[in-house]
């Protein structure tokens, strides 16, 4: 992380008053904006999931469907974990690591959560094992699942680059990247995709963050995530 010295303006306490306020208005302007977005979210049309996956899991094989466990709607967090791997990315576990709390309350709203990996279960599972986690985590090793949701790439694609990652044509160093999907169950019984998200807009699962952009040094950082590391390995 940085250690820049902060040099900001002092002044009165009604001086900061003032300044509060207009940042105030600012702020729920903000907030109004985000609801809009969130509707339109909530609007966007729905996608038919055509193909039947099936997954490793650590109660033996099971299919798309069986992954909504009892629920309508299924949040699937896209974890980097390669096959040859030996730890989890550092930003997808800071990003596992505001899941458990957070679904103690959002599988109380007809929603389950899962983490999906390309590489195989007996890979990443003593991983998770290490951070803590519960939630269920999966392997889609085998399948298409990574590749068809658009954050896994064959390295002779990469090379040939530029591909189609987050909703754009982009070249890419790493056959992994980071996302998140959202699939419902219709009323027709049928699986469908909702949403996807990828690169930033995952920063809204970021609980950290939120608490790190209240103060006045926020980020620090001269890179997305730069200073982050796996939540064992921080010293002091």
């Amino acid at each position: 992380m940085n250690s820049t010295a902060i040099k900001h303006p002092i002044t009165s306490p009604s001086d900061w008053i003032t300044a509060s306020q207009d940042l105030l208005n600012k702020e729920k302007a903000f907030t109004k904006a985000r609801d809009e977005i969130t509707r339109i979210r909530q609007a966007l049309p729905w996608t038919k999931v055509e193909q039947a996956y099936t997954f490793e899991t650590e109660g033996g094989t099971k299919n798309l469907n069986e992954l909504f466990n009892g629920k309508r709607q299924l949040i699937i967090y896209h974890f980097m974990y390669e096959p040859d791997d030996t730890e989890g990315c550092p930003g997808c576990s800071f990003v596992c690591d505001h899941v458990d709390g957070a679904r103690k309350h959002f599988e109380q709203h007809d929603i389950s959560f899962v983490a999906v990996s390309r590489a195989p279960l007996a890979v990443f599972k003593e991983y998770k094992k290490r951070m803590g986690w519960t939630f269920n985590w999966v392997s889609s090793a085998g399948t298409t699942f990574n590749y068809d949701f658009g954050v896994s790439f064959h390295r002779s694609d990469i090379d040939a680059g530029p591909v189609m990652y987050n909703f754009k044509v982009q070249t890419l160093r790493s056959e992994e990247q980071p996302g998140l999907t959202v699939f419902i169950k219709g009323e027709d019984g049928e699986i469908y995709r909702t949403y996807s998200t990828y690169e930033r807009g995952l920063d809204m699962l970021l609980t950290a963050y939120h608490y790190i952009d209240l103060t006045p040094v926020g980020r620090n950082e001269n890179g997305p995530m730069d200073w982050v590391q796996r939540h064992d390995q921080y010293g002091g």
